[in-house]
Order: structure tokens, then C-alpha cells, then sequence
């Protein structure tokens, strides 16, 4: 064996221990070393997530107070909804014996609230929407609705049958009256402080105690509503040419009975029109009713030229713009707005172009739309009725079964006027088939009107008498 051989075979433990004991001490500082890293790193990681732990902790501290404070605000902005909102609209839908009760009512869906700051003087009549970042005004509708049970009353007959009228008032249903303010005549039934009526002479001295008379029917809790005629002024036609319809050849048109008719084409009735409704509700009015609001039908129509807007636009046309004209200048007064329409119109309509009212498109812009669907008024065979005259309970509820499928045309949730017809009080001896109507006629009709599933109804007799016998009493 050579010398590595030797050396191989005999170990020299002595110089094995040496080593060995040097390399326990390196490995043992080494671990020391490791164990004091260790430690280190631990406690950086224990205070790195105890640090973080801290921060979620804070976090969730102010989120929870933070939402605190909002339910907080929420709490005070509904409470004061609740509190502000006592001079919203009644519940349309609330089925009440109140005489005030107001049934079958779309308006409200399109109401505006207005809103002002908390701290204002009127606050008491508002109501605080702190929703809208923009703080837009909107306004309030403090309309007061009656469900009218009433009688037409000419501004003579309001004098000279007064305390005959208020007696109809007093002891049965009838809690409204219809009174002429501008009649078929285009005269003012009182002297109205109306810069344009004043400067035509069309203001008479018809009621001359105007005020007077409001007061006496605010105490008599009797619901006062101005009966406006509108395109049907001869006067305002004569004093003002310019105004008036006109034939072809220039000369004034001039209906059956000679009377002329102002063009509902000429802006400038309109705003007559306005004035002197203003004026009424102005006086203590709650509601303006238009009536005459079409076009003439008598004869010789089809000479006649509306002027160049009638190229345009058609008769339905205009008429709808003037009702949602009208609509928008008179309900910020507080006042209601109606209009009488013909009976015809809901299901004919040859009829509605003949005459311009459309009946589904002006019920969008009225509060109550008042056909006057008189039994004496329809054509034999009429709804399948063979003699309607003969017959008032089956024809008007004929008629308004059709006008309330004619007004569900109208989407749910769209504002739809309240249906008002107009009945017969009187005996129309000029048809052949008439009866004499009295009590036991006049309530056939109304019986129609609750069958059809309508609330509201008025009464027309031009003289002013009607049939007490055929009312309820109080």
C-alpha cells in the first residue's frame, strides 16, 4: 500500500475531535443568529398586521357612523314630508260620504310639489324635497275637489230666482251651481275689472252684486263654478272684425240664427278668453268651465276661411291647443278647469271633425270633461236605442259605458279628466218621439250615470226651473 493508503486506514481522532468541536460552535452561533432573525421578522409581521387590523377597525368605526348620521337625515327628511305635506291633493282613490269626496281622479299623478327651504315663512304650505341636488320649485296643488252634484243658472235668473235656487240648494243634493259669466251673447254678466272687455263695452251690470253673491254661496257651502262661452261671441266678432270668422269673399260668416263666431284660430281670443277667466277666478269662482268651445256648425261653413293656420293645422287641432293652453294659464290661479263637449263626439268621429273636439285629447288637458249626452240630443237607433228620448236610463248609460272605454285609451298613470255629463231638465217638443221629463226622468238619467260607474252630473234647463221632485233630499 502506498501513503495515502496509510493515512486512509489510520484516523487521527485527535485532530477529528478539534474539527468536529470547531464546527459545533460555528453551527451553534449560526442558529443563534437564525433564532434572533426569526424573532425579528416575527414581530415586524405581528405589528404589521396588528396595524392593519387597527385601520379596518377605524374604518368600520366611521362607515358605522357615517351611516348613522344618514339614516339620521332620513329620519328628519321624512319626518318632515309627514309634517309639511297636509295641503297635498286628498287621495283620489279614497271613497268617502263627504260631500267634498273626490272619486275616480287620475290628477294627482301629475301634480308638481313645490319645494323651498325649511326655515322659510311659507314653509307651512310646502313641502321640503331635499332629493333633488338642483332644488327645483315645483307647485303645490291646493285645489280643493267637490264631487258636483249641480244646476245651470243664467246671470238673470241668479237674481230674479235667487232665493228659489239657493231652496233647491238647501234641502236637496244639488251642491253646485253653473253661472253665467260670459254668455252665449259674448257679454260679461257683471262688471269685471277686464282691460279688453272694458275696452269693447262687453261688461254688463246683469249681477250687480257680485261679491255679495260669492260670499252668500261660500256660506251656503255651494260650489260656484263660471260658465266662460268661448268661440261662440258675436259681440266680441261685431266690435272687432279682425277677430271674427269670415267668409271667402271677406264678409262675416254669420251662423243659422245670424249670430257670428270668433276664430279660434286668432291667438289673440285666446287670450280674452284667459282674461276674462282670470277675472272670475279672481272673484271667488273655483272652476271655469268652457262652454261653446268648437267650431259653428251651421250652415255655410264650408265657405268660410280660418286664414292661413288652418292650412296647418285642423279644427281638432286647435281647439286641443287652446285646452291645454288654457289648462296651463288657469290651474296655477287654484281654479278647476272643464269643458262642455258634445254628447257625439265620444263615439263619432265624423262628428269630432265636424265640430273640433276630440274627446280623448282634451280630456288630457282639462280637470273634468262635461258631455252633454241629452236623451233628445241622439238620432233614433242611436247606441241600439230606438227612441232615446223614451228611453234616458238605457241611452246614458250607453253613452258613458262608451266614453269610459273611450278614455282607457289613455295609459294608467296619465292625467284623465273626471267625466261630468250634462242631463236633461226639460221636454224637447221639437222631435217627434219626445216625452215630457220631469222627476222620474231626470233621476232614469242619473240612475244611467251611476250605472255607467260615474260620480258627478249637472243639470240643464235654460229657464232655470227644474224638477225638485226628481232630486234627493238632504
Amino acid at each position: 500500500m502506498g501513503r495515502k493508503n496509510r493515512f486512509d486506514m489510520y484516523i487521527d481522532y485527535e485532530k477529528s475531535y478539534r474539527n468536529r468541536r470547531k464546527r459545533w460552535g460555528n453551527t451553534f452561533i449560526k442558529v443563534i443568529l437564525l433564532l434572533i432573525f426569526s424573532a425579528c421578522i416575527g414581530f415586524a409581521s405581528y405589528y404589521g398586521v396588528r396595524l392593519k387590523m387597527d385601520e379596518q377597525k377605524n374604518r368600520n368605526k366611521n362607515e358605522f357612523n357615517m351611516g348613522k348620521n344618514i339614516n339620521q337625515d332620513n329620519i328628519e327628511v321624512e319626518n318632515l314630508s309627514n309634517k309639511e305635506d297636509t295641503n297635498v291633493l286628498p287621495d283620489s282613490n279614497k271613497d268617502t260620504d263627504s260631500k267634498d269626496s273626490f272619486e275616480n281622479s287620475s290628477e294627482t299623478s301629475t301634480e308638481e310639489i313645490e319645494t323651498i327651504p325649511v326655515n322659510s315663512k311659507d314653509s307651512k304650505n310646502k313641502v321640503v324635497d331635499e332629493s333633488k341636488d338642483d332644488k327645483t320649485l315645483q307647485e303645490v296643488d291646493n285645489r280643493e275637489p267637490v264631487r258636483v252634484k249641480g244646476i245651470y243658472v243664467t246671470s238673470r235668473a241668479i237674481m230674479d230666482k235667487r232665493e228659489k235656487l239657493f231652496e233647491i240648494a238647501d234641502t236637496t243634493e244639488i251642491n253646485a251651481m253653473v253661472i253665467d259669466i260670459k254668455d252665449d251673447n259674448g257679454r260679461i254678466t257683471y262688471m269685471m275689472d277686464s282691460p279688453k272687455a272694458l275696452e269693447i263695452g262687453a261688461t254688463t251690470n246683469t249681477i250687480s252684486d257680485i261679491e255679495e253673491l260669492m260670499a252668500i254661496l261660500e256660506e251656503k257651502d255651494i260650489y260656484p263654478i263660471a260658465r266662460i262661452v268661448a268661440f261662440k261671441d258675436p259681440y266680441l266678432a261685431e266690435q272687432k272684425h279682425e277677430l271674427a270668422i269670415k267668409n271667402k269673399d271677406g264678409s262675416l260668416y254669420r251662423d243659422n240664427n245670424g249670430e257670428c263666431w270668433v276664430n279660434p284660430y286668432e291667438k289673440e281670443v285666446w287670450d280674452y278668453l284667459i282674461e276674462v277667466s282670470s277675472k272670475a277666478a279672481e272673484i271667488g269662482f273655483k272652476e271655469i268651465q268652457f262652454d261653446y268651445i268648437r267650431f259653428s256648425t251651421g250652415k255655410g261653413m264650408s265657405n268660410v276661411d280660418f286664414g292661413p293656420l288652418a292650412r296647418e293645422k285642423t279644427k281638432e287641432d286647435i281647439i286641443i291647443e287652446f285646452t291645454k293652453y288654457a289648462y296651463e294659464k288657469l290651474k296655477p290661479l287654484g281654479v278647476f278647469v272643464s269643458a262642455d263637449v258634445y254628447g257625439t263626439i265620444i263615439s263619432s268621429s265624423i262628428d269630432a271633425g265636424l265640430v273640433g273636439q276630440n274627446y280623448v285629447e282634451m280630456a288630457k288637458y282639462l280637470d273634468y270633461i262635461c258631455p252633454m249626452i241629452y236623451p233628445s240630443h241622439f238620432g233614433e237607433g242611436n247606441y241600439g236605442v230606438d227612441h232615446p228620448d223614451l228611453e234616458p236610463f238605457k241611452i246614458v248609460r250607453k253613452v258613458l259605458t262608451a266614453s269610459k272605454e273611450k278614455l282607457d285609451q289613455i295609459p294608467e298613470g296619465e292625467h284623465k279628466a273626471i267625466v261630468r255629463p250634462w242631463l236633461q231638465d226639460f221636454t224637447a217638443t221639437w222631435i217627434k218621439n219626445y216625452q215630457e221629463y220631469g222627476g222620474l226622468e231626470l233621476r232614469e238619467q242619473i240612475g244611467g250615470v251611476y250605472g255607467a260607474g260615474y260620480k258627478e252630473w249637472l243639470l240643464w234647463n235654460a229657464a232655470c226651473n227644474y224638477s225638485v221632485d226628481g232630486l234627493k233630499k238632504k
